[in-house]
C-alpha cells in the first residue's frame, strides 16, 4: 500500500506585497487592472513514496477566473545542484521526484493573461517553499546494459552513512520484480553495486529501480529510494559487426552492420564514427565509409564504433571494433584473446 505523508515546509509567504503590471489597454482608454488585494499562493508538499506533490491554492475570485486566463509559473532547484528547473503550468500541482536528492527548493507565482491577446495583466509575488527529505546515503548511481542479456548497477555509500547499514537493490519493469542477483562489495563489506545477467528488458518500458537502506543491527528496513530509466537509454551496444575493408581507386572502403540491440535494429537508429590512423574521428549515419589514400604505401589502421542517435537518444558508445591494418596495399586483422 501506498504511504502518504502530510510534510510540513518553511513557507516565506509575502501577503501584503504585491505586484502589478499594466496592460497596454490604457492607451485605448480600458481601465488598467489593480490588484488591491494582493494575489498570492498557498503551498502544501505531501510526500508519496518516491515522490513529493507540490500543490497551491490561491485567492483569486471567481470573476477574475473567468475573465482571465489564469497561468502559475514554477521553478525548483534540487539541493546540492545548480541547475534550476522552470515550467508554466495550468494545473495548481505538480509531481516531483526526488530520486537520490535530499530536497529542493522550490517558487510559484500566478499570471493573469488577457483571453483574447494573452498579454499579461498582473502578477503575484513569488511563494517560496523548502523542502528537506530523508538522509540519502548513496551517491553516484551508474546503470548499463551491455550483450543483450546483461545489467550492471553501481553506486557509491557516503562517508556518513551509518556504519551498520547494507543497501540492497531491485527493480520492476511491467509489473515483475527482479531482485538483485550477484552483488558488488567494498572492503568493509557494503554492497556498492549489483551485476544482473540473462536478463529480457522491453525497450520502450522504464525500469524502476529501488535501493533500499536495512538496518543491520536492528535487522529493520529504512529508507528507499528510486529512480526509473529508459532501458534503451543506458545499453551499451556492441561493436558493429561484419566490417569489411577493400582498396578501390586509391581509397580505403569500409562497410558494416549494426550491432544487435534491444531496442528498434533500424537502420535509421544508428550513429556511427570511424577513426582511422592520423585522420580525425568521423561521425557516418551510413554503414559505409569512404576514405582517400593519399599516400598508398603508408600503414593505416581502421575501425568503427556504434550507439543509438536518432530513434533514441543515448551517449553511451560502443567499444571500437577489432582493427583492420592496411599496409602495402594488404589487409590484416588485429584480435585479441
Amino acid at each position: 500500500m501506498a504511504h502518504i505523508t502530510f510534510v510540513p515546509v518553511v513557507l516565506i509567504l509575502t501577503l501584503l506585497q504585491y505586484k502589478t503590471l499594466f496592460s497596454t489597454g490604457l492607451a485605448n482608454g480600458q481601465p488598467d487592472v489593480v490588484d488591491e488585494l494582493g494575489l498570492h499562493n498557498d503551498l502544501q508538499i505531501t510526500k508519496y513514496d518516491s515522490r513529493v506533490i507540490l500543490s497551491w491554492n490561491n485567492n483569486l475570485t471567481e470573476e477574475e477566473t473567468k475573465k482571465y486566463s489564469v497561468k502559475y509559473i514554477l521553478s525548483y532547484t534540487f539541493f546540492n545542484t545548480s541547475y534550476e528547473r522552470k515550467e508554466r503550468l495550468q494545473e495548481k500541482k505538480k509531481i516531483i521526484r526526488l530520486e537520490l536528492h535530499s530536497g529542493f527548493n522550490a517558487k510559484v507565482k500566478t499570471q493573469l493573461f488577457a483571453k483574447e491577446t494573452e498579454e499579461l495583466i498582473k502578477e503575484s509575488v513569488w511563494t517560496e517553499c523548502t523542502y528537506k527529505a530523508p538522509p540519502v546515503y548513496i551517491q553516484n548511481l551508474s546503470c548499463i546494459i551491455y550483450n543483450i542479456s546483461f545489467f550492471n548497477c553501481t553506486w557509491h555509500v557516503k562517508a556518513e552513512a551509518p556504519a551498520d547499514i547494507q543497501i540492497f537493490f531491485s527493480y520492476r519493469q511491467t509489473g515483475k520484480y527482479f531482485e538483485c542477483q550477484q552483488y558488488i562489495q567494498n572492503a568493509r563489506k557494503k554492497n556498492i553495486g549489483c551485476h544482473m545477467k540473462g536478463i529480457y528488458f522491453q525497450p520502450s518500458r522504464k525500469i524502476k529501480l529501488n535501493i533500499s537502506v536495512t538496518d543491520l543491527k536492528n535487522n529493520s528496513r529504512g529508507l528507499s529510494y528510486y529512480k526509473a530509466l529508459l532501458p534503451q537509454k543506458i545499453e551499451k551496444l556492441n561493436p558493429p559487426i561484419n566490417v569489411s575493408v577493400s582498396l578501390e581507386n586509391r581509397s580505403i572502403k569500409i562497410h558494416w552492420k549494426p550491432p544487435p540491440t534491444i531496442g528498434s535494429a533500424s537502420n535509421n537508429c544508428f550513429m556511427y564514427q570511424v577513426k582511422i590512423t592520423d585522420h580525425k574521428i568521423v561521425n557516418v549515419a551510413a554503414e559505409k565509409y569512404e576514405y582517400p589514400l593519399h599516400r598508398p604505401a603508408k600503414k593505416y589502421t581502421a575501425q568503427v564504433r556504434a550507439k543509438k542517435e536518432v530513434c533514441i537518444r543515448n551517449e553511451i558508445w560502443s567499444d571500437w571494433s577489432e582493427p583492420v591494418i592496411i599496409h602495402d596495399g594488404k589487409l590484416s586483422c588485429i584480435y585479441h584473446s
